[in-house]
């Protein structure tokens, strides 16, 4: 990885290069169709924004017409992968994450900063055939090209997988869906908790007699995205040995459904539903969060062995060897028993002496830390999840990184989140529009400058 953009950029091949199946580079021909190339910007002397051209992924181009969480999600990795991802916005709204607030941070809304670094802003009014023109040009260049539109509206601009592998046969072509293209529900909208919800994942979170409850972390978006980079990388890699793109397809509810493997197959094997575990699990016990004096904490006595460890920490070495728990299909069967004794003992401690107690012998154990908690974690600090970045507003302003190193470096943040059109005259001048031309179409409300 790198801090800051190679000479490469100024040759343009950031945006521009493809290769063919033998890793040599080739200029795609279609260029010349679409007038001069113009060179990218240059890099801003203060430092923000700076691409890594040695990054995986350097030398690609993503057009993404994403917004909300999962779309953003997978053209943000493959943007801190080193892409060059050109985010295309509607003009005055823009993304609709971009008004998910508050909380704010300074004057944006924070959850759209969550998912959309290392993009640049694109704001054009894809209803005007004019608007069209400019995608289609970016889509013309591209190697990549990720939509999120609902059901039918990405064929309504003209832009579905037939026009854009005729626009650009090496492109790969990713819908994130609600549905997939088929069965009963392929033409409704979708959204994270309903996906939890009619995906099941609601049905077994929470604890037994209480209302359903979402977990609140968007695992359905946000997994969505990452299938979605997954099978990108696997198109790429496809394409380089064949030179030909590819059609991906991803849904949120083929994803929730992903993410219920477990709890499916035991439904599969078994043939019971099954049911809300609070913060355990059905198959393992002890396996969840016990109360300390004031607090919880979640021991995790994966085996017998550690079972075995942890009554001895706690001073209860008997309970090991009562009947009802000497292994774990027993305890399972005694989840209630052995939650009620092993409580009885944990309530007396502070949460540091319990901690303190099960990591000595070797128990798996930890806090539940609030997230200003986690934040100032030394394991935090150390593992460098939390990025710094120069950003022009926001002077206190950290990402939570790719959870990915290479070479032992974690991608640093090459651009941080974009205001909306912020990139849109960079971007149109590389795509070969002149002054005259952007300011005619900008006069016309093609675009937002």
């Amino acid at each position: 990885m790198c801090e800051a953009a190679s000479e490469g950029r100024a040759r343009g091949v950031l945006l521009y290069v493809e290769r063919t199946a033998e890793g040599a580079p080739t200029v795609n021909v279609k260029w010349s169709q679409m007038g001069p190339y113009r060179q990218p910007a240059a890099l801003p002397a203060s430092g923000y924004n700076r691409a890594c051209m040695d990054a995986p992924l350097a030398g690609l181009l993503v057009a993404d017409l994403t917004q909300n969480v999962a779309g953003p999600t997978c053209t943000q990795i493959l943007g801190d992968m080193g892409a060059e991802v050109v985010k295309v916005e509607r003009p005055g709204r823009g993304d609709d994450a971009r008004a998910w607030a508050p909380p704010y941070w300074g004057d944006e809304s924070a959850t759209f900063l969550a998912f959309n670094r290392s993009k640049r802003s694109l704001a054009v009014d894809m209803k005007q055939a004019e608007g069209r023109v400019v995608l289609e040009r970016l889509i013309a260049r591209a190697d990549v090209f990720v939509q999120s539109l609902r059901a039918g509206a990405v064929e309504e601009l003209g832009l579905g997988w037939e026009r854009a592998n005729a626009i650009n046969p090496r492109l790969i072509y990713c819908s994130v869906t609600a549905f997939g293209t088929e069965g009963p529900l392929k033409d409704r909208p979708g959204y994270d908790p309903l996906m939890q919800a009619l995906g099941g994942i609601m049905s077994v979170n929470g604890h037994p007699g209480q209302s359903p409850a979402r977990v609140p972390v968007s695992l359905v978006d946000m997994g969505t995205g990452m299938w979605a980079a997954i099978a990108i990388l696997g198109a790429l890699r496809e394409r380089d040995r064949t030179g030909r793109g590819a059609n991906v397809t991803t849904a949120l509810y083929e994803t929730a459904l992903a993410w219920s493997v477990i709890q499916m197959n035991q439904y599969l094997g078994a043939g019971e539903a099954p049911q809300p575990q609070g913060s355990g699990t059905a198959m393992i016990c002890p396996y969840e969060a016990f109360p300390t004096r004031g607090a919880w904490v979640m021991i995790a006595a994966g085996s017998d062995a550690l079972f075995v460890k942890a009554c001895e920490a706690l001073g209860i070495e008997g309970l090991a060897r009562d009947p009802r728990f000497t292994d774990n299909p027993t305890r399972v069967a005694h989840r209630a028993e052995l939650f009620d004794a092993l409580s009885a003992v944990t309530r007396a401690l502070t949460s540091a002496d319990l901690l303190a107690r099960l990591q000595k012998a070797g128990v798996p154990c930890a806090p539940i830390l609030t997230l200003d908690k986690v934040a100032g974690e030394p394991q935090t600090e150390a593992s460098g999840m939390l990025v710094s970045a120069k950003h022009p507003r926001l002077p206190d302003y950290r990402a939570v990184g790719l959870p990915i190193r290479w070479d032992g470096v974690r991608p640093p943040v090459s651009r941080v989140p974009p205001l909306l059109g912020e990139h849109t005259a960079e971007v149109l001048a590389e795509l070969g529009y002149d002054q005259v031309a952007i300011k005619e179409l900008a006069s016309r409300h093609v675009i937002q400058l």
